[in-house]
């Protein structure tokens, strides 16, 4: 037995189901929405920590060549220091050996006026 309040009651159902099928299908979308806001936020997030590894390894490579700089600068310190160690005892080996000439200058002069 068909009658009309079994059409009506039919019609609401579908009517019913639709709506909800309509709000399952709203929901699915503000997800995906969600979701695709999620993955770009991730995406971005790893170009930043790319980005702070590479300015990390920057730093890391800036200091090493300040660490190279300063022991450069060192041994060249020491190696001025020990020149001018070198100079200061070929001055004082100088000194010692003009003093011996003078003196042997003098002698051999004070010999050639006994003459």
């Amino acid at each position: 037995f068909y009658t009309a309040d079994t059409a009506v009651a039919k019609g609401c159902a579908a009517c019913h189901t639709r709506s909800a099928i309509q709000g399952i299908g709203k929901t699915i979308s503000q997800i995906d929405e969600i979701a695709s806001g999620i993955s770009a936020a991730v995406e971005e997030q790893g170009a930043a920590t790319g980005e702070i590894a590479r300015n990390v390894e920057q730093a890391a490579n800036g200091t090493q060549d300040v660490t190279s700089n300063i022991n450069d600068v060192t041994k060249s310190a020491g190696e001025t220091g020990e020149s001018a160690r070198d100079v200061s005892s070929a001055a004082e080996q100088l000194s010692m050996k003009s003093s011996r000439l003078q003196t042997q200058v003098e002698s051999f002069l004070a010999e050639m006026k006994k003459v």
